[in-house]
């Protein structure tokens, strides 16, 4: 097993799962956030695609509003 850190969190990471498969099991729902891998932004589209690797930081961010 190895890890990944999703917001600057540890987590431990089992396989190659997708973007898209993380967030899921990590409990992001909808489409009310962008994530970037590694400092890269990850369009929606490309979540399925994205493969997440051992040592990957996934950082998840979601639009304040208010001012």
């Amino acid at each position: 097993m190895s890890e990944i850190t999703i917001n600057a969190e540890r987590h431990s990471l089992q396989g190659r799962p997708s973007l898209a498969a993380l967030l899921e099991q990590a409990g992001y729902k909808g489409d009310g956030f962008a994530v970037a891998v590694n400092g890269e932004f990850v369009p929606r589209a490309d979540y399925a695609h994205t493969e997440i690797r051992p040592g990957d930081e996934v950082d998840v961010v979601a639009p304040v509003v208010g001012g």
